[in-house]
């Protein structure tokens, strides 16, 4: 596929953190139109992990292997931590990895799909500010449906939010063009473990791993009975797939407190776009498909033919 035909994109990733961003970076990578600059690792606080970077980073290499792409794809490790503030960056390869990619031209904009926190975005921003005028779009996977004053009363701060509410809102008072997919629209991207196992596991060593690893995960997490899961980071690819896949509104962005309600805006005129709801069959039928056709075209041993 010719390069302009392609959209130029970096994924940020707490891969380890859950089992969904392994269903998300596998659609990235099989997407044809989607020109993968880097992968970078990020970390998802201490609640699961003292060195969740590092594991984030150890998933990605073993979907990379898994995978066995004809092609190199860019790792770059992220920051370990969140900011200390709003007014200091953790320098990290996945900070310079973005700035480069930035200041690179390309036709359209660049991609950067934040699975987990903001860290690495908001320490690009406060390393070089001059990337807010380039060419960007930040997707990002995070964030309670605040605006809406009529929806129940969330129990606790989002969890990619809560992970660096600094770097939330070092980005949202920037000037970057932002479409954020809150947990309201990202939890409904379910997945029940019958479809699961009949479109995904029987596709290759790449198949069976996202399956199992989704299995463990709800097993080692979940007290009750339960059969499905969210893949709420996929709509972040879906979005860079096809703009057209959601229903968007217009909002002023907002400034994030502590226990990450919102304290007012800070600039009227600041806005960014909010997924409202997305069209989940299609993110998930082409997801499934890709993974199938992955699967026809490799060898025995998980490479490509």
């Amino acid at each position: 596929m010719a390069q302009d035909l392609r959209r130029r994109v970096i994924v940020n990733t707490d891969a380890k953190n859950e089992a969904d961003d392994q269903f998300a970076i596998v659609h990235a990578l099989l997407s044809p139109t989607l020109d993968i600059r880097g992968l970078v690792a990020a970390h998802f606080g201490r609640h699961r992990s003292a060195h969740s970077m590092a594991d984030s980073r150890t998933e990605i290499d073993l979907l990379l292997d898994l995978l066995q792409l004809e092609h190199e794809v860019p790792v770059a490790d992220g920051a370990e931590h969140q900011l200390p503030d709003e007014r200091t960056p953790v320098d990290s390869q996945g900070a310079r990895l973005i700035i480069s990619e930035a200041h690179e031209d390309g036709e359209g904009p660049l991609y950067l799909a934040f699975l987990g926190p903001l860290t690495d975005m908001a320490s690009a921003l406060l390393l070089d500010p001059s990337i807010a005028e380039r060419e960007l779009v930040l997707i990002w996977i995070g964030g309670h449906h605040y605006y809406d004053p009529t929806a129940p009363i969330e129990p606790k701060v989002e969890f990619n939010l809560g992970n660096d509410i600094a770097a939330a809102n070092v980005v949202m008072a920037s000037s970057l063009t932002v479409w954020q997919v809150p947990s309201s629209t990202y939890r409904l991207v379910g997945v029940g473990y019958a479809e699961l196992d009949a479109r995904v596991a029987p596709h290759g060593r790449i198949g069976r791993y996202l399956v199992d690893q989704l299995h463990d995960w709800n097993a080692a997490h979940h007290n009750g009975p339960i059969e499905h899961r969210s893949l709420g980071d996929s709509p972040a690819i879906g979005l860079m797939l096809n703009p057209h896949s959601a229903r968007f509104s217009v909002r002023t962005a907002p400034v994030f407190a502590a226990d990450g309600t919102t304290t007012g805006v800070a600039d009227a005129e600041r806005t960014i776009r909010v997924v409202e709801n997305y069209d989940t069959r299609w993110l998930l039928e082409d997801m499934f498909h890709k993974i199938a056709q992955h699967a026809q075209h490799a060898q025995p041993n998980g490479g490509p033919a």
